[in-house]
C-alpha cells in the first residue's frame, strides 16, 4: 500500500492527499510529528530539505506535491483527471499549479511565520497580504475569462489547500466573487472535506490563529 508521510495540518499534504483521495487510491498517512521520530527521520534522509509530503510506492520515493501528482496519474490513474489528457487543459493545470504554490500559498507561509515570531513584524504581514491581494486579483481575472481544468486536476489540489489556508490570513475580497466561489467549491467535495476534518484537532496550532469558521 502506498505511503504518504506528512501532517493533517500541512498544505502540501493536503494538496497530495486530495489526489489520493479523489481516486480511491489506496493509501496510509504516515504522520511526521515529534511523535513519530522514525517517520521524521525516513523524511530527512528523502528529501533534500527534510520536507513533506513524501510519497513512497514500494521501492519508488517521490517527493514535492506537484511531482508525488504527476507519478499518480501515471502510476495509479483513476477517474480524477489528475493531470487532463488534454494538452491545453494539462498546461493550464500546470500554469495554475505554480500560481497556487508560488503566489498563493508562498505569502500565505510568509504570514504564518511570521506570527511565530515573538513579535511578528508587521511589514512582513503588510507584504505578504499585498502580494496575496494582487494574485487573488489575477486569479479573479483568469476565471472570468477561463474555466478550472476539470476537478479533480493538479490545479484542483493546488488551489483548495492554499485558497483555505490564504483565506485565514488575508480574506478574499468581495471584488474577488469567482475566487472566493472556487473556494467555496472546492470545500464542498468529499477529498477536501476530509482533508479539513481530519486537520481540525491541530487548528490550535495555526501560528495566526485559526478563524471560527470552515
Amino acid at each position: 500500500m502506498l505511503e504518504l508521510y506528512g501532517h493533517p495540518l500541512s498544505s502540501y499534504t493536503w494538496k497530495a492527499r486530495i489526489a489520493l483521495l479523489a481516486n480511491d487510491t489506496p493509501h496510509v498517512l504516515k504522520m511526521v510529528d515529534p511523535g513519530h521520530p522514525d517517520n521524521s527521520a525516513f523524511v530527512a534522509a528523502a528529501h533534500p530539505a527534510g520536507k513533506f509530503p513524501v510519497l513512497k510506492d514500494g521501492d519508488t520515493i517521490v517527493i514535492e506535491s506537484s511531482a508525488i501528482i504527476e507519478y499518480l496519474a501515471l502510476a495509479h490513474p483513476g477517474d480524477a483527471p489528475l493531470i487532463p489528457s488534454d494538452p491545453d487543459d494539462a498546461i493550464a493545470a500546470r500554469m495554475l499549479d505554480r500560481v497556487f504554490d508560488n503566489y498563493v500559498m508562498a505569502p500565505t507561509t510568509e504570514i504564518v511565520l511570521a506570527h511565530l515570531a515573538a513579535a511578528p513584524d508587521p511589514a512582513v504581514i503588510e507584504r505578504a497580504s499585498a502580494n496575496l491581494l494582487r494574485t487573488y486579483g489575477w486569479l479573479e481575472n483568469w476565471l472570468e475569462g477561463n474555466l478550472m481544468p476539470a476537478h479533480f486536476s493538479l490545479a484542483s489540489c493546488a488551489a483548495a489547500p492554499s485558497l483555505f489556508y490564504a483565506d485565514w490570513v488575508c480574506r478574499i475580497p468581495d471584488a474577488c466573487p469567482r475566487v472566493k466561489g472556487l473556494r467555496a467549491e472546492l470545500l464542498s467535495y468529499q477529498p477536501v472535506i476530509q482533508c479539513v476534518d481530519e486537520a481540525r484537532p491541530y487548528r490550535k496550532m495555526f501560528p495566526p490563529g485559526a478563524p471560527d469558521r470552515d
